[in-house]
């Protein structure tokens, strides 16, 4: 159920935005770290690998780290969750410096300008592009599957977002919070890949104002 609309928006209280702003850790409980579930050996060999925007092959990857290649698959699962733990952990630092980056904000400004922020870094990121443009099959696939970990990662982060404002009395939504934040990653998602979905050109700008749009009352 939607949530229903305030007649009235309440005066922030600085104090507690000030609170918001020092506890943004709060919004990623996975922190920014490595993941644990996957060997710290083979995780940065695979990071190394993404940065370097060479193609995370299996084979190679597993002569790297010194070991048989089913040993590698066991180790990792596979290629696709190998590189959805590379792309959750440079998405979660992203979406950390984000968060950073709109301290001092409040209700839609902030919600704003962590989505711009957010959606620049991964636009600016060139490892990402690359892998968009080299395997964009691939890359939907990791980066936009709702079975993923990048994805519900992503709303995850932006549904807490949505609801520290909604307590403190600076938004009130249209809709409920965990579809609100599923719709803005879904609008980001179709503007940032615009390139590999429908021949287009990534424009953060356009993304933010159809959220704007979206969200401001």
């Amino acid at each position: 159920m939607a949530t229903r609309r305030a007649t009235a928006r309440r005066t922030p209280d600085p104090t507690r935005v000030q609170t918001v702003e020092r506890d943004v850790a709060g919004l990623l409980p996975e922190g920014t770290e490595p993941p644990q579930e996957l060997p710290a050996q083979i995780f940065q060999a695979g990071l190394h690998t993404f940065l370097e925007q060479r193609r995370v092959d299996m084979r190679s990857l597993a002569v790297e780290c010194g070991i048989g290649r089913a040993t590698l698959y066991r180790r990792t699962g596979s290629r696709d969750h190998l590189l959805g733990h590379v792309l959750w952990y440079l998405t979660r630092r992203n979406l950390m410096r984000a968060g950073r980056k709109a301290a001092g904000l409040a209700g839609t400004e902030r919600i704003l300008a962590v989505v711009r922020h957010f959606l620049s870094y991964a636009n600016e990121q060139p490892s990402l592009r690359r892998f968009l443009e080299a395997e964009p099959e691939a890359a939907l696939r990791i980066l936009t599957s709702r079975r993923g970990i990048v994805q519900p990662g992503v709303v995850s982060f932006l549904e807490r977002l949505l609801q520290e404002e909604v307590d403190l009395g600076l938004f009130v939504p249209r809709l409920d919070v965990r579809t609100l934040a599923f719709v803005i990653v879904r609008i980001g998602e179709g503007f940032l890949y615009a390139d590999v979905i429908a021949d287009g050109e990534p424009d953060v700008e356009q993304a933010v104002e159809v959220i704007k749009q979206l969200i401001e009352h």
